[in-house]
């Protein structure tokens, strides 16, 4: 018996079932070109016609494989050669970025066509953005208002977050830093992110990139100071990036002073060593004495492990802090100096519950060993204190400043009776 199934009989010029994927048509870089330039010259310059051009065109055209000779044509016309020019022999269209007028408002206006775009078609999201850092990197290649309508566009879409600020790594290639193109291009691109955010916004994006303590690099090695990148952003009208830069400057040095103290002490370097590093930084930073002396006492209370047990605290306080004292003085000569370490010790003991009892007895200290003075501590107890723990604190301090009042008349009538 033969097992074997009969063959059916076919057809001639039966069609078989194929996938979809096999029926799409296949372009090479140029016929994608010449149909995406095609439709861009039907719709002309109206942008919602090109939006919706390029939307029903991802139907039936390899957006995925030909993402970057897509983003090319709309930026810049038609394809782009190695270091950013338009080859001669290549279809080109004016629908596109660098054909525009050169105004905020039509830059946005592109940058909704990007995002309905990406928006509709999800995958060219990482396209998009290795395009944008390639056209960075190839600004040279372009003339300076094609670079100033790239910078207006990147600032809307950095704005609106079709952008991640990572792109702006490109900015820091050494060519572009060296003959200036990185920094002049950084002014148009953040006074367009500004415009359509605020200094808040960027800055946390900045932030979320760790790019924040960065933007000194936008110049040559010579030129990064805080200084050059003030007075050259400042006088392109970006006052707010300026300031925001020096504030993070400052916040770094401060941050570093403290990490150096911190260690210099856990070494037990000589005080008169760590007075000098610390006064040298003070002048290279430009850091007040009222920020030093936070820092000073944020590092003396970080260098001990503290009892656990209130009524051991104190004590174990009182010594560690006499030992100090010598340093903490070093930078309390000024009265608003003297003020700040007032309100730190009383923020610190409210903020270490087993430190609440300690507050007067430290005050007392440094009043002894000369780091505090008569007149900050009753101005802080009239007036310059803090909420934390106010009533308790005052409760401590009333006896002493008590005393230092009484004191303090008779000092005077002595004065008197001598004239």
């Amino acid at each position: 018996m033969n097992n074997q199934k009969q063959q059916k009989p076919t057809l001639s010029g039966q069609r078989f079932k194929t996938r979809k994927r096999d029926e799409k048509e296949r372009f090479d870089p140029t016929q994608f070109q010449d149909c995406i330039i095609q439709g861009l010259t039907e719709t002309g310059t109206d942008l919602e016609a090109v939006a919706k051009f390029l939307d029903a065109s991802g139907a039936k055209l390899d957006y995925r494989r030909y993402a970057e000779t897509l983003f090319d044509i709309l930026v810049a016309g038609g394809m782009l050669a190695p270091g950013g020019t338009l080859a001669d022999d290549m279809m080109r269209t004016d629908v596109c970025v660098f054909a525009a007028q050169e105004d905020l408002e039509t830059m946005q206006a592109f940058a909704q066509v990007f995002n309905k775009l990406i928006r509709r078609y999800k995958y060219l999201e990482k396209g998009f953005e290795d395009e944008v850092k390639k056209l960075l990197l190839f600004l040279k290649g372009f003339s300076e208002s094609e670079r100033n309508k790239l910078a207006m566009l990147t600032g809307v879409l950095l704005a609106n977050g079709t952008l991640n600020a990572s792109i702006l790594n490109s900015l820091y290639n050494e060519n572009l830093v060296k003959e200036g193109v990185s920094a002049a291009f950084a002014v148009k691109l953040f006074k367009s992110w500004i415009n359509e955010k605020d200094i808040n916004a960027v800055a946390a994006s900045l932030r979320k990139v760790s790019m924040d303590n960065r933007l000194m690099e936008l110049f040559p090695a010579n030129k990064q100071s805080v200084e050059h990148f003030t007075k050259y952003f400042t006088e392109a009208g970006l006052k707010e990036l300026s300031e925001y830069v020096r504030n993070q400057q400052t916040i770094g040095a401060r941050k570093e002073l403290q990490k150096e103290l911190q260690e210099q002490m856990s070494r037990g370097d000589p005080f008169k060593d760590i007075i000098l590093y610390v006064k040298e930084e003070m002048k290279k930073n430009n850091i007040p004495e009222q920020i030093v002396i936070g820092i000073v006492w944020s590092s003396v209370m970080s260098t001990v492990e503290w009892n656990k047990k209130e009524e051991l605290v104190a004590e174990q306080a009182i010594k560690h802090l006499k030992q100090y004292s010598p340093l903490l003085a070093a930078f309390t000569t000024q009265g608003q100096s003297e003020l700040t370490l007032l309100l730190k010790i009383q923020e610190y003991c409210y903020d270490n519950i087993h430190f609440m009892k300690a507050f007067q007895k430290i005050v007392v200290l440094f009043y002894k060993a000369e780091v505090l003075s008569e007149e900050p501590i009753l101005k802080w107890y009239k007036d310059a204190h803090v909420a934390k723990g106010k009533s308790v604190f005052l409760e401590q301090m009333k006896k002493f400043v008590e005393w230092l009042k009484n004191a303090e008349e008779e000092s005077e009538s002595e004065a008197e009776e001598g004239d």
